[in-house]
């Protein structure tokens, strides 16, 4: 004598409802009936009910599981599909855990990719400087911004930085030619850390020319036109000797 419904269904750990459910849905198979008209469930039952269960738990729905049919072996291919499935799902996950973190902080970033965000929330960039990182991040691709997140981990910026974005639109010759040569050592230092960010442009997967019209327009937005001055010197110098850090 083998099993009542009550009987398999404590074994496998599930109730009443969900082994009469897969009766109804045709997971699993009517057993034979004991004199009395009783269910008489054996092992084959039991294991098909745990069956169910783990690829239940695994994610398949009871319909996926109905196609499967009663085959002992696992089917690899839907397997590995659902393992790419869970692996995008993880990954999406954690740039919400990052992002919610960002948004927790408070931190002045959460427009930007979660790596590129996470690698900025404690750098004391300006305003002015996000806001072109974001418009970066627009423009490249992972590469480029896993590029820029790789730059930006323990940046810091100098008193030279901090006189750039209070600098005003009409400082004269003098003052912007000396903030050029000031901001050029970090510049270069920044350069010869970070290589691959000699000419970001290169990393847009849109093209260079693409990138180049929109930075361009996003650097007049920005910054005023002493400002831009001054970047356009630095670039100057960098040119003239550009020793480790190349041009820029």
């Amino acid at each position: 004598m083998g099993w009542s419904t009550r009987q398999l269904a404590e074994l496998a750990g599930t109730s009443l409802r969900t082994v009469r459910h897969y009766h109804d849905v045709g997971l699993l198979a009517e057993p034979e009936r004991r004199p009395n008209g009783y269910k008489d469930y054996g092992v084959d039952h039991l294991v098909r009910v745990m069956r169910i269960k783990r690829l239940s738990g695994l994610g398949f729905s009871l319909a996926q599981i109905a196609e499967m049919g009663e085959a002992e072996e696992y089917p690899e291919n839907e397997l590995r599909a659902l393992d790419a499935e869970l692996a995008a799902t993880i990954e999406r996950l954690q740039h919400v855990r990052t992002e919610l973190a960002l948004v927790m902080r408070k931190a002045p970033t959460t427009e930007l990719p979660p790596d590129m965000a996470l690698a900025a929330a404690d750098t004391d960039l300006s305003e002015a400087d996000r806001g072109l990182m974001v418009v970066w991040s627009r423009l490249s691709g992972e590469e480029g911004q896993a590029s820029f997140a790789e730059a930006l981990q323990g940046y810091r910026t100098g008193e030279a930085d901090r006189e750039f974005d209070r600098l005003p639109a009409d400082a004269g010759e003098e003052e912007r030619q000396g903030l050029a040569e000031r901001l050029l050592p970090g510049t270069r230092e920044f350069l010869t850390a970070n290589p691959r960010l000699n000419d970001p442009r290169t990393l847009a997967p849109g093209g260079a020319g693409r990138a180049s019209g929109a930075l361009e327009s996003a650097l007049r937005d920005l910054y005023n036109p002493a400002q831009l001055d001054v970047l356009r010197r630095i670039g100057q110098l960098l040119e003239a000797a550009p020793g480790d850090g190349g041009p820029t």
